[in-house]
């Protein structure tokens, strides 16, 4: 488990301004989170547009995304499903990709109760050898998962690992998970670490943002882990703004995009439907919001062409 703590940034989808995915940008955008030290990358979550994408094109970037990394940080790879048999096969799939570990939400269609969420991870738990993060996201979902059903998962079933906490406030949450004895379960916050230092400060090991600033949340998570609370929080003032940008439903995903293309690391900002895009306002509004920030991903050089 001590591979699974830090900023894990999700990497999102590139694709060319066609709508096809562009396997050159997104090996670079890798290179970069990688150089950026970003302690390991998540793939397919909601900033990746996981849900606009066919099975064949995830069986691609699993693969090109892997290869780029080859090994540098682990990966952590979204493999759930609606139903259980299904996120059963894909969540084999994703293991003998290469995936380090696999991120997973409970089913959501039909919504089941704690008994239903706990027989689903039961399920892909025997069907795996790699660790399982539950995702609890009920905004997204509508599926709440308590802090004592977790827990139970975590002491009872063999893969699951760690927690994605995104049930706000998620600070509390943290707090009454790290309180029960024996939960076996490493907690990570999400949000684009609207909440992070509250969320460290409660026992989580780490958070999986947006792409696009791996270096600001390096420099908050290293202020933090080397004892400077006033340097973390100072970090985090600074980019506030711009983190709060991105939270606005539905367009965190085409911001942060917008970031990278204009850098210069990705060849287009296009995104898919239902993802929304930016208007010129958006994009005025978003670079007046960057200027006091110097974001490494307008300085970075790939290593490698």
């Amino acid at each position: 488990m001590t591979a699974f703590t830090g900023i894990f940034p999700i990497v999102n989808t590139t694709f060319r301004q066609d709508g096809s995915l562009d396997l050159e940008s997104q090996r670079r955008l890798v290179r970069f989170l990688v150089d950026a030290g970003s302690h390991g990358l998540g793939c397919f979550g909601n900033a990746s547009e996981g849900y606009a994408l066919t099975d064949d094109e995830r069986k691609t970037l699993t693969r090109v995304i892997l290869e780029e990394v080859n090994g540098a940080v682990p990966v952590i790879i979204s493999a759930g499903h609606t139903g259980t048999d299904a996120a059963v096969a894909l969540s084999i799939e994703a293991a003998a990709a290469g995936a380090d570990a696999l991120m997973i939400m409970p089913p959501h269609f039909l919504k089941p109760d704690g008994d239903g969420v706990y027989q689903y991870f039961a399920a892909i738990s025997k069907a795996i050898k790699i660790p399982i993060m539950v995702q609890d996201a009920p905004l997204m979902t509508q599926v709440p998962m308590g802090p004592d059903l977790l827990a139970k998962m975590g002491r009872e079933l063999e893969q699951v690992r760690m927690v994605k906490v995104e049930a706000p406030p998620t600070g509390p949450k943290i707090s009454r998970l790290t309180a029960i004895p024996d939960h076996g379960l490493a907690l990570f916050g999400g949000l684009n670490g609207q909440f992070l230092l509250e969320e460290l400060a409660r026992g989580a090991v780490g958070t999986m943002p947006g792409c696009d600033m791996p270096d600001v949340f390096l420099r908050i998570w290293n202020a933090w882990t080397a004892g400077d609370r006033e340097g973390a929080w100072s970090e985090f003032v600074r980019a506030l703004p711009l983190i709060r940008y991105e939270l606005q439903p539905g367009m965190g995903v085409a911001v942060m995009k917008q970031n990278l293309y204009d850098a210069g690391i990705i060849a287009s900002a296009r995104t898919r439907h239902p993802t929304k895009t930016l208007d010129a306002l958006d994009i005025a509004e978003l670079r007046a919001l960057r200027t006091s920030l110097d974001l490494l991903a307008f300085r970075w050089a790939p290593a490698r062409a």
